[in-house]
């Protein structure tokens, strides 16, 4: 399959019900931090982005939504497809992006990179979509704050060993920061910037 017809293939079968249903998922586990929801994604973005993430991007970006990507993704036929599917510009600017996409097994960027909001408007900040390996089997992290009953514990693979000081560093500006929403496989977690985040001790 050419370039041209990657870009034109492997959206939503049906658009509104689906990205309803992403939609739902995506907002559960938002109010819910460490609670693993699925997507049942029909989509087949252009590798190396996985059909979930794909799902993701087709239900929240648009027009008004300016989207980052990886190198690897941004030589995919990706932008050509966010843009046929969902009509959503890539930026070169990690300040101007509304969403990020980092495939599994790039390099996460430091989070203070990207826009971060204003203290009138932290909304005005990004929301880094992230594939990983799997939500079990690696170090375990121990998720409290906002939506979490008592607490919740995740033990991901493919984030970096830094990243419970990228999340520290990410929470000390609140309400400025960035909100992340974790892919593994059909799987995925939301990591709101409210939620507050710790290694669990051996």
């Amino acid at each position: 399959m050419t370039t041209d017809t990657l870009a034109f293939a492997g959206g939503f079968r049906e658009p509104v019900f689906e990205a309803q249903a992403v939609f739902r998922t995506l907002m559960d586990c938002m109010a819910r931090p460490g609670t693993i929801g699925e997507i049942a994604a029909t989509v087949a973005p252009p590798a190396p982005l996985a059909a979930a993430a794909g799902a993701v991007a087709l239900t929240l970006c648009d027009h008004d939504t300016p989207v980052w990507l990886t190198p690897a993704l941004k030589a995919s036929a990706l932008p050509a497809w966010l843009a046929f599917n969902a009509g959503a510009p890539v930026t070169e600017e990690r300040q101007n992006a509304r969403f990020a996409f980092v495939e599994k097994g790039a390099m996460l960027p430091n989070l203070c990179l990207f826009a971060q909001g204003t203290q009138e408007y932290p909304d005005r900040s990004t929301t880094l979509v992230v594939e990983i390996e799997a939500f079990d089997g690696g170090r375990s992290l121990v998720l409290t704050g906002p939506g979490i009953r008592t607490q919740e514990e995740i033990a991901p693979v493919g984030l970096p060993d830094m990243f419970a000081h990228f999340w520290a560093e990410n929470r000390r500006s609140f309400p400025r920061g960035v909100d992340l929403i974790l892919v593994a496989g059909d799987r995925i977690v939301c990591l709101p910037r409210t939620t507050v985040l710790r290694v669990k001790e051996a």
